[in-house]
């Protein structure tokens, strides 16, 4: 599920901000940017991540700025060497003697000491990961208040299923007397070209032709299906797995039950069914 966090802090002379970006994603992925110095708390990262997320890919930036300026220095060897080049160029060229803020403008004249104690770096990692913890906690909040909304969403898409199954329900049940009355005019169209047909010949093929027809096992397993569907939300879980596969098997019944339609208005209701199913997965996979 998608979702943003921000959590900043002030600790041992650093201020530092945390920044979580999550999209949706089958799988838990996590792209960090740490500045120089925070890279061994890498695996404490993902290993609280993995706590908190199943899935999805999320993006986290880490910004850190130093409250007190560092200290400097003068690299006096390169510092040397420049001067004793200029002096030895000096001999054969005529030029005016370089200034003092032209050399100290040199890049790597002028360094900067960032070589603090320690303790002072742990401390500042502590509370760096502290910091992460609680942009975690932000983060899982939006997460959860978009899955509440993508929940409602779900109950109220699973109940337009089960309408279109009753609908299709109630479409079917009319199947078998529809199939006879087709036999039945079928046969007195032939009745002059062909020897009167046995009743039972024409008991055998409506038999067969209803069992053909016959969707109440199809439609039995897709009221289970969806029955499921509901318990799983209800249940409040990370559930998108488990909803992700129930789709595929209503993707399955409702597909047998288009091509065993032997009624317009059963293939349509089907029709729609497919393209219910269809929303409701794309809605399933935004899910944990």
């Amino acid at each position: 599920m998608t979702g943003f966090a921000r959590a900043e802090g002030e600790a041992d002379g650093i201020s530092w901000v945390w920044e979580l970006r999550s999209v949706n994603g089958r799988a838990l992925e996590l792209r960090l940017r740490l500045p120089p110095g925070f890279e061994p708390l890498e695996p404490q990262l993902r290993a609280a991540l993995g706590q908190r997320c199943r899935r999805g890919n999320v993006s986290a930036t880490l910004s850190v700025t130093r409250l007190v300026p560092p200290a400097i220095r003068i690299n006096r060897p390169m510092l040397d060497q420049i001067v004793a080049l200029l002096r030895e160029l000096s001999r054969d060229i005529d030029a005016a003697p370089p200034r003092l803020d032209g050399l100290l403008a040199v890049r790597g004249i002028i360094e900067t000491v960032e070589d603090d104690p320690e303790p002072v770096v742990a401390a500042r990692r502590a509370a760096v990961f502290a910091g992460w913890a609680q942009a975690l906690d932000r983060l899982a909040a939006a997460r959860q208040e978009e899955g509440a909304r993508l929940a409602a969403l779900l109950a109220d898409q699973r109940a337009g299923l089960a309408a279109l199954v009753e609908a299709a329900a109630a479409s079917a049940a009319a199947q078998p007397v529809a199939i006879r009355a087709r036999l039945e005019a079928l046969l007195g169209d032939l009745a002059g070209l062909a020897p009167s047909t046995p009743e039972e010949r024409v008991a055998q093929e409506l038999a067969m032709l209803v069992t053909r027809a016959d969707v109440r096992e199809e439609l039995d397993r897709l009221r289970a299906h969806i029955a499921q569907a509901g318990e799983l939300l209800a249940r409040g879980d990370a559930v998108g797995r488990e909803l992700d596969f129930l789709c595929q098997e209503l993707n399955r019944e409702a597909n047998t039950l288009c091509s065993k339609s032997a009624d317009i208005e059963l293939t349509r209701v089907g029709l729609s069914l497919k393209a219910a199913i269809e929303q409701f997965r794309e809605q399933v996979q935004n899910l944990e």
